[in-house]
């Protein structure tokens, strides 16, 4: 199964994004995998949560890497679950998740990554964030309104402000990375007819009526804009330091089994270790012990 999944996630890393087609990755796909939702879901929590876990206590307890997990995707697609579920067994001393809203005030009144800077893992730890700065090439692309209203000069928005944010984002995660911080970014890819299906699910249950608004039909009638936003976005920021992991998303138990393979996959190539004890260290801790030990006699 471990062999299986880590052979099937690499089908949709894009480091490469030159020749990406977002029509090429079926939301519906499987990966082949011949397994049921059941043992799907017992492979997530003993298998690869139970891995995680330890490489998260050794990522906190070496304090050298940080790592940020980027969530994309259109409504409804399981961002919120699968960050739930993935990340049920780390501890949460060590991992921090941040979800940006329509921004503030005073957010409007800085540059389009301020926000998103201060909310940037410390060393030693997970940073998710559900949603991020690729907003601003996404949502502010298709919404000029949203763009009006950031209170840049006249003179700088001009035909090529797309161009030049992405230009800023790859610059900014290599700077990240060039620094320690091991980026992996995923747009989970959910089909039309099952974002329909799940938008009518919410709305037969009470219990999820919260999470509906209007606006979300609203943002669906704009669904091709979208694809081309989110394909365009992806073709020109994915990078070997920083790549884009485009997770077919209509069967959730699926999504979250290869978000936890790349996040496993990720921390293991950083040669993870507890720090080594030095000499003084050694002494101090038997003392420690000897201390103890005479109390109880």
């Amino acid at each position: 199964m471990t062999k299986k999944l880590e052979e099937v996630v690499k089908q949709y890393r894009v480091t490469e994004g030159r020749l990406f087609r977002l029509k090429e990755v079926d939301p519906d796909d499987r990966g082949g995998l011949k397994i049921s939702k059941k043992q799907a879901g017992t492979t997530l929590q003993e298998e690869w949560i139970a891995r995680l876990a330890e490489l998260q206590e050794k990522l906190y307890a070496q304090d050298q890497w940080s790592v940020l997990l980027i969530f994309q995707a259109m409504d409804a697609a399981g961002k919120d679950s699968t960050i739930k579920h993935v990340m049920s067994g780390i501890n949460p001393q060590g991992c921090d998740v941040h979800s940006f809203k329509v921004p503030s005030e005073e957010e409007l009144d800085h540059d389009f990554l301020w926000r998103t800077t201060k909310a940037l893992p410390t060393r030693g730890r997970i940073g998710i964030f559900n949603r991020s700065y690729y907003e601003e090439v996404l949502v502010v692309r298709i919404h000029p309104d949203i763009l009006a209203r950031q209170r840049i000069p006249e003179t700088l928005v001009t035909r090529s402000i797309w161009k030049q944010r992405f230009e800023d984002i790859n610059a900014f995660e290599r700077h990240l990375a060039r620094n320690g911080t091991v980026i992996r970014k995923f747009f989970l890819h959910v089909s039309h007819e099952e974002q329909r299906r799940r938008f009518m699910d919410r709305l037969d249950e009470p219990e999820k009526h919260w999470k509906f608004s209007l606006a979300d039909i609203k943002e669906r009638e704009r669904w091709d804009d979208y694809m081309r936003a989110y394909e365009d976005m992806i073709r020109r920021t994915a990078t070997p330091h920083a790549p884009w992991y485009v997770v077919p998303a209509d069967h959730k138990w699926f999504t979250r089994l290869v978000v936890a393979a790349v996040v496993v996959e990720a921390l293991e190539g950083l040669k993870l270790a507890f720090p080594a004890v030095d000499d003084d260290k050694e002494k101090e801790l038997a003392r420690a012990r000897s201390l103890l030990a005479d109390e109880a006699n």
